[in-house]
């Protein structure tokens, strides 16, 4: 049996924050923000709104078009940097919860913004093990909530949201046709990082050697805009090419190209560098900023209910992040 993206979702919050709205308190405007990353507004969670809010209605929306009853669902797959706890209990056992999936397994995964198409390939091999069960996989991210809105270099990157698609097969035979990369490469760990976590070291009792009671820093999100532009656009448009090259075709082949939303100026830069056509990306960080883990699944599910992805449409879904992390998948729509 074939396994395929049996529905998609997303979801966004109400409240859209726009450039001369952060101008306003910032030394920036408009036409500086667009210039330099494509983006000219993000959405921000309002109150009583967390990832894991966000990610059940875009996984509820997935289920919904996938015709998937919660009792179908065999596991639940979150991938997020902005947990609603710190560490536990996970994301993924929350919206489990909120979606009724008493039978799934649930965890979260977290590869930054890479995070879906690492997912995705687990939760395919999941399906593949365990065949008649379907998978919920979620990108969602609450930046909004760990951003230093007195940083210009940071907030103005980043928004609010979730994307999600079911997987499983729909009982006709497919082969697959899926092939994927995965890859990291921690000589960059610093281009982009967030403090905290154990990495902070306390001051110990001499005497008793335990920790001394003590306030934690606030965490801090730095990113190093220059590398990180450089890593994007020669890491996306090589896993690109050979995600292409293993199925003895070409990146002008591709129908389309599903790219992290991570920059404006990356995409641009990566159709340059690959010789396609800038229409071939998908693009909507104009109106969504970098939402990160999230920013795949929002596209794949804008595109599918559009009508701009037609059956046997070939693609390439392709992100990288913190870590540094980076994954591509190559499919012909909806198979995997």
């Amino acid at each position: 049996m074939g396994i395929k993206i049996l529905g998609t979702g997303s979801y966004f919050p109400p409240k859209v924050v726009k450039n001369t709205e952060i101008a306003a308190s910032l030394d920036t405007s408009d036409e500086w923000i667009f210039s330099h990353t494509g983006i000219h507004s993000r959405h921000i969670a309002g109150e009583g709104e967390t990832t894991s809010t966000m990610a059940a209605k875009a996984a509820s929306r997935a289920m919904e078009a996938a015709g998937a009853k919660p009792e179908e669902i065999g596991l639940v797959v979150v991938a997020t940097s902005t947990p609603d706890y710190a560490t536990f209990p996970s994301t993924a056992c929350l919206v489990q919860g909120l979606l009724g999936c008493t039978d799934a397994g649930a965890y979260d995964l977290q590869a930054a913004c890479a995070g879906f198409v690492y997912a995705l390939e687990q939760a395919r091999g999941y399906v593949t093990l365990h065949p008649g069960q379907k998978a919920v996989v979620v990108g969602a991210e609450c930046l909004s909530r760990i951003m230093d809105w007195s940083d210009r270099a940071t907030c103005i990157l980043f928004g609010d949201g979730a994307g999600a698609v079911v997987i499983g097969s729909d009982g006709e035979p497919c082969e697959s046709c899926c092939e994927t990369i995965l890859g990291a490469d921690a000589s960059g760990r610093h281009f982009i990082q967030r403090t905290g976590g154990t990495m902070t070291s306390l001051e110990l009792d001499p005497v008793t050697g335990v920790p001394k009671p003590t306030e934690l820093p606030q965490p801090k999100l730095s990113l190093m805009g220059h590398d990180v532009f450089v890593f994007a656009v020669k890491t996306m448009s090589r896993i690109t090419e050979q995600l292409c090259e293993r199925r003895g075709m070409a990146p002008t082949d591709l129908d389309r190209v599903f790219a992290h939303q991570a920059n404006g100026r990356i995409i641009e830069a990566c159709a340059r560098r690959m010789k396609l056509p800038l229409e071939k990306f998908w693009l909507n960080i104009s109106e969504t900023a970098n939402t990160s883990a999230a920013s795949i699944p929002i596209s794949l599910d804008q595109a599918a209910r559009s009508g701009a992805l037609a059956d046997g449409a070939k693609i390439v879904l392709v992100g990288f992040g913190a870590g540094l992390v980076f994954g591509g998948t190559y499919m012909q729509w909806p198979n995997l």
